[in-house]
């Protein structure tokens, strides 16, 4: 629950992985595919897909690990296989965006650790907890500043419990500090400086039961709107309140007390209750930030727009400061650079006693507004009498500060439009010192990534800036891209003259990724280790000296009959002389020269660039563990298929020009690629290929059917189809759909349901709270479809979001998929057939 100053996210990976290194038995070499079957009975209930797709979803998932502090241990966590559909179903509130379990007062979750033990980062020797809660079910954990305790939430949806848990490290031993904990918005807890105490948020004493409404309304729900205020852009956020019933339970449910609970089990309240959407202490302990939501809500926005009042208060829960009094926000400018006015992003400063800092923008936060200065970074330091002190003025949007002391700190500004990053050493308490421009370059140039500043948590529990022992060089981890592959390392940077030394680079037929440098006795390198064949293990490199690296850990190969699987980092080129990477896995004992061509799955993610040299270049390392995940297409490895994951798909548009204007081109054109690349290579021929994807994914599914005869079927999951539904924007689409009509009417495919020749497989979650992607859009997709006489099948999986949980689901989605990939990727002489 502690607050930290926002930072512009990272470029999601093209493919959304989760459950990696799963891998199962291969079966025999899949022969030629019959002729088209008919479909699977309707209400035939969950299904099981084959035997070997089976051992994907139930395959053994490798832990967590959290380093502690000192980093000479780490916390190992057990997550067991999925849930039941019992599980997930179980009652689910949708208020204001957000998902509660009513019943344990939490965020709704199906996801537990099991298991939890230490490990020893010097020599890999495990010790065991006594005294854990049985079933053990952890939603979250953190170690103490001082590392001589570890906290945890246990949560258990079974019995309604919600407690804080504790670990003593030196006895090796459990025991529960508090229960009745309200996780609605934030972990529960959180340590405060000095180790000694907890930070808990508890349901309120003699809050009672839920309000009960009767059914019968009191009301219409009202909505009003007035001319003069401009254009507001209005996103299609889903799980929003829609009536005062909905209010009052969205008020119970978040309601909570603050709490200091010292590690003997003794408390005392912390202020009044109230609906806190985050409260964090000051690193001195003598103030607590607070941001409580008030009313009126909003049935347009989710609970992050609604009103808040951000306060400090003191250690007994009076208010000391108001620091802003914030409106609702029920839309903002055109622009994905467009902010709400006002205070934004606050947090304390990590490396003083109690200094606030917070961005305002200087714009109006409209990015089409001429301005010189964006944003302005402040500061106030306790006890707040003084007024706020500009630390910096940006041309672009504030996107956070590492902190490290008096005399440096790292702060990042970001511009979506151009999608230029900037980084600037500064000295925040030496206002005379001028600013260093560390960087100036594209996040999409991956290439000339300079990687992310290595950090570490001080006494009080804060992160900051790692500094070198003698305090004149600080880290930097990167992902190491390259024409090669990725190659991660880790850097030091001197601090007075700017250049870097490579400590660590990653070298075949290894993908290593570097996770902390400790210098002092025991001085190595940690890091995570793997390779094609064999997962993720943690290692020891010393410094200095050519002792060969420690394993520390030991995970073995989840299901090691697949560890055959050939993965190969391909390249090749479209049209216009854009290069495009892919990875080309093939199953085990598969030799094309031998074998011939074998169907082919092709699965996908879009992404804009502004650059065709970036969007050129390589993504991906060939040398990552051949993780095979229930959720993406290497499972069907196991079917015998050829599998082409992540192919590039960029869609670019260089200076004034907008990528998605000529959306359509680019993605047949990097498709057409694609296809011609994998029969080139003998291992796939046209008529006998699939595409697919999941989201964003699912949209370029049916837009390559809709667009071309490349591929002789499709599964698009949990998709939009009708851009006219998402009209503010979507994806990285900064106009609204009444700037760019033509744009919106072309890019959705719902306009040529009709020219869909070739059969889709729509997949949605009944309850999808993803923005944008409402279960409608398949519905009427596939409705669509089935109007003007295409072939389409439409699964609605029940009581899933946009990502599916349960177990049974999961085995459906593949069954469904093992079904309709079996069916139409049939031999060349049946597919002749159906033309």
């Amino acid at each position: 629950m502690t607050m930290f100053a926002s930072r512009r996210p990272r470029r999601a990976s093209a493919a959304l992985l989760l459950c990696a290194g799963l891998l199962l038995a291969v079966p025999p070499l899949l022969a030629a595919t019959p002729a088209a079957q008919p479909a699977a009975s309707d209400g035939q209930g969950y299904r099981l897909p084959s035997a070997a797709l089976q051992a994907v979803v139930d395959a053994p998932r490798a832990p967590s690990l959290h380093l502690s502090p000192r980093r000479d241990m780490a916390a190992m966590l057990q997550t067991p296989p999925l849930p039941s559909i019992a599980q997930v179903a179980a009652p689910e509130l949708k208020l204001a965006g957000l998902r509660i379990n009513p019943k344990t007062y939490s965020d709704s979750r199906f996801s537990f650790g099991s298991k939890l033990w230490l490990i020893s980062t010097v020599d890999g020797v495990e010790r065991q907890i006594s005294g854990l809660p049985q079933p053990l079910s952890v939603a979250s954990l953190a170690w103490s500043p001082d590392q001589r305790y570890l906290a945890f939430n246990q949560l258990d949806p079974a019995s309604g419990r919600n407690e804080l848990w504790l670990v003593d490290v030196a006895a090796g031993s459990a025991r529960k500090l508090a229960e009745r904990l309200n996780s609605v918005a934030t972990d529960g807890y959180a340590w405060l400086p000095g180790g000694d105490a907890l930070l808990v948020m508890q349901r309120p004493a003699g809050q009672g039961e839920a309000p009960a409404g009767d059914g019968v309304p009191t009301g219409p729900a009202v909505q009003e709107t007035v001319a003069g205020q401009g254009v507001r852009a209005v996103r299609t956020w889903q799980d929003l309140l829609k009536n005062e019933d909905d209010a009052r339970l969205f008020e119970h449910y978040l309601k909570a007390q603050p709490l200091r609970v010292a590690i003997n089990g003794q408390s005392a309240p912390i202020g009044a209750p109230g609906l806190y959407l985050g409260l964090s202490a000051s690193p001195d302990g003598n103030y607590l930030l607070g941001q409580r939501v008030e009313r009126p809500f909003s049935y347009a926005v989710p609970v992050n727009r609604f009103p808040r009042r951000i306060e400090v208060l003191d250690a007994q829960g009076r208010v000391a400061h108001t620091v802003a009094k914030l409106p609702l926000v029920e839309g903002l400018p055109t622009g994905n650079d467009a902010v709400p006015t006002g205070v934004r992003a606050i947090g304390w400063r990590a490396d003083a006693p109690a200094t606030l800092v917070w961005a305002e923008a200087q714009d109006g936060g409209d990015p089409s507004r001429e301005a010189a200065i964006r944003d302005a970074v402040l500061m106030q330091a306790a006890p707040f009498e003084k007024p706020p002190v500009t630390l910096a003025q940006l041309g672009s949007r504030y996107a956070g500060i590492t902190w490290a002391d008096d005399g440096l700190a790292l702060l990042d500004e970001y511009w979506w439009k151009s999608r230029q990053v900037k980084q600037w050493k500064i000295a925040p308490d030496h206002p005379e010192q001028a600013p260093v421009l560390l960087y100036a370059r594209s996040e999409d140039d991956r290439y000339g990534d300079p990687g992310e500043p290595l950090l570490r948590r001080d006494a009080a529990g804060r992160t900051r800036l790692q500094l070198s022992a003698d305090g004149r060089s600080f880290y930097r981890v990167g992902d190491g891209a390259s024409p090669q592959g990725d190659r991660p390392f880790l850097d030091r940077v001197d601090l007075a003259s700017g250049a870097s030394e490579r400590l660590f680079h990653s070298q075949a037929p290894y993908y290593e990724v570097p996770l902390s440098i400790i210098e002092g006795e025991h001085a190595r390198i940690l890091t995570y280790r793997e390779s094609s064949d064999v997962p993720a293990n943690l290692f020891a490199h010393a410094l200095g000296g050519d002792a060969a690296p420690v394993e520390l850990t030991h995970f073995a190969h989840p299901l090691p009959q697949l560890r055959g699987v050939k993965k190969e980092q391909i390249r090749y080129a479209r049209n216009d002389g854009v290069e495009l990477t892919a990875d080309l896995l093939l199953p085990p004992g598969y030799d094309p020269a031998k074998d011939g061509p074998r169907p082919v799955l092709m699965w996908a993610y879009p992404a804009e660039f502004k650059s065709a040299d970036d969007a050129s270049q390589v993504t991906g390392s060939p040398h990552r563990f051949n993780a095979i995940s229930y959720w993406g297409p290497q499972a069907f490895l196991a079917k015998g298929y050829v599998v082409l994951n992540n192919p590039s798909m960029p869609i670019i548009g260089e200076g004034d020009v907008e990528p998605n204007d000529t959306y359509i081109e680019q993605l047949v054109a990097s498709a057409q690629a694609a296809v011609d690349e994998v029969v080139r290579r003998g291992v796939g021929e046209r008529g006998r290929i699939a595409v697919g994807g999941h989201s964003y994914g699912a949209f370029m599914t049916a837009n390559l059917l809709a667009h071309t005869r490349l591929f002789q079927a499709g599964i698009a999951r949990s998709g939009a189809y009708n851009r006219t539904l998402t009209p503010f924007g979507f994806q990285a689409e900064e106009r609204n759909y009444w700037q760019a009509q033509d744009t919106y009417l072309k890019m959705s495919p719902f306009n040529y349901a009709g020219d869909i020749k070739d059969p889709i497989l729509f997949i949605h979650g009944v309850d999808d709270n993803n923005s944008g992607t409402f279960p409608m859009q398949s519905e009427r997709m596939f409705a669509a479809v089935k109007g003007l006489g295409g072939t389409a099948r439409l699964v609605m999986l029940p009581n899933e979001s946009h990502g599916y949980r349960a177990r049974e689901s999961i085995m459906t989605m593949l069954a469904e998929s093992e079904d309709w990939l079996d069916r139409w990727l049939a031999a060349p002489a049946e597919q002749s057939k159906r033309r």
